[in-house]
């Protein structure tokens, strides 16, 4: 690996948020642990609602994670502006990764093995994790590229919620988006949409020059 690569990794991996985006996977792991232990109390499975419910602190620490630092700076490096960011994304996927497998790992536990029917479909859930986080990208990287890109996640957070809750509850959405009414098939391929329209908001967001930061120049200035 060539050494600009080496340093350049280096700088990502300082500057990515761990404690935040690791505390806000551990918070949905406790709550969901503290569920199933109600759950085999009462001898009542843990349902997919409970995931997805369990699963918001890490969307939520996900809108932190793509705040670029020292932004006006990097600008004036050889390298692109949108690598640090767009290297904390590729770090955070496996850690969500990780959250989302142990979170279905406790729902299964608490899944008597001698169930009557079969159990249900699992890839809907992740097509609809996957489109929380993209939402939540897109929100953070657009918010980054504002006058208000101080706040960043303190803004993408409810807006990612904003969404989540409008996909979840108005009428023209969950006939596409939730299960029921909506059928696997059909939610599985809506949120994928969803996170692949959010993916393309996001790589064009990226790419913005973003010039609040430039220097102005005027007629007769001194240069």
């Amino acid at each position: 690996m060539p050494v600009t690569a080496r340093l350049l990794a280096r700088h990502i991996a300082r500057t990515m948020p761990w404690v935040t985006l690791i505390s806000g996977c551990l918070a949905g792991l406790a709550f969901l642990a503290i569920m199933a232990d109600l759950a085999d109390t009462y001898h009542q499975p843990l349902s997919q609602s409970t995931v997805r419910l369990a699963f918001l602190p890490a969307v939520a620490a996900l809108a932190f994670v793509l705040r670029a630092p020292f932004r006006p700076l990097t600008q004036t490096t050889p390298v692109p502006a949108w690598v640090t960011p767009a290297g904390h994304v590729v770090l955070a996927a496996p850690v969500l990764a990780a959250t989302c497998w142990a979170q279905l790992g406790v729902m299964n536990h608490t899944i008597p093995r001698h169930t009557l029917g079969p159990p249900a479909a699992v890839y809907p859930l992740i097509a609809q994790l996957a489109g929380w986080c993209a939402v939540a990208v897109a929100a953070a990287v657009c918010v980054d590229r504002s006058r208000y890109a101080d706040l960043g996640g303190a803004i993408a957070g409810p807006i990612t919620f904003a969404v989540i809750a409008l996909a979840w509850y108005a009428p023209f959405a969950t006939n596409y988006l939730v299960e029921p009414p909506a059928t696997a098939l059909r939610v599985t391929s809506g949120w994928y949409i969803i996170a692949s329209a959010a993916l393309a908001l996001t790589s064009l967001a990226m790419r913005d020059h973003w010039h609040r930061y430039s220097r102005l120049r005027y007629p007769g200035a001194v240069r």
